[in-house]
């Protein structure tokens, strides 16, 4: 897993780079969050490939309990990828309701996410 800085208006954003499986639950979200809270990160970046798939399941609550733990930690979080794949109404709401916000958003280029 490579870390890339983005500084933007004096805001420290990590991109996660990886060709494998961040965060294939809970804890694994959590020990992504904690690392890069305590090196003094102000957002994340991460795409979607690095998500196990199950995160994309709205009835499994992983979503809602991973994000609540970026939200409590105040740790906005940016999830990039294609997202056009999902059949399902919940997740298309979900991230249409996300997107009106600043702590979670669903977006389909670091450029993107840069600028949000």
């Amino acid at each position: 897993m490579e870390i890339k800085e983005h500084n933007l208006n004096e805001i420290k954003i990590a991109e996660v780079i990886s060709n494998e499986v961040i965060i294939q639950n809970t804890d694994g979200a959590l020990d992504l969050l904690g690392n890069l809270y305590y090196r003094g990160f102000d957002k994340i970046i991460i795409h979607q490939k690095n998500i196990t798939p199950d995160f994309f399941d709205l009835k499994n609550k992983m979503a809602g309990d991973i994000l609540q733990k970026f939200s409590q930690y105040r740790m906005p979080i940016t999830i990039i990828g294609d997202f056009s794949k999902y059949e399902s109404e919940s997740l298309k709401n979900f991230i249409y309701e996300s997107n009106k916000g600043n702590q979670v958003n669903f977006l389909n280029s670091i450029s993107n996410a840069l600028r949000k």
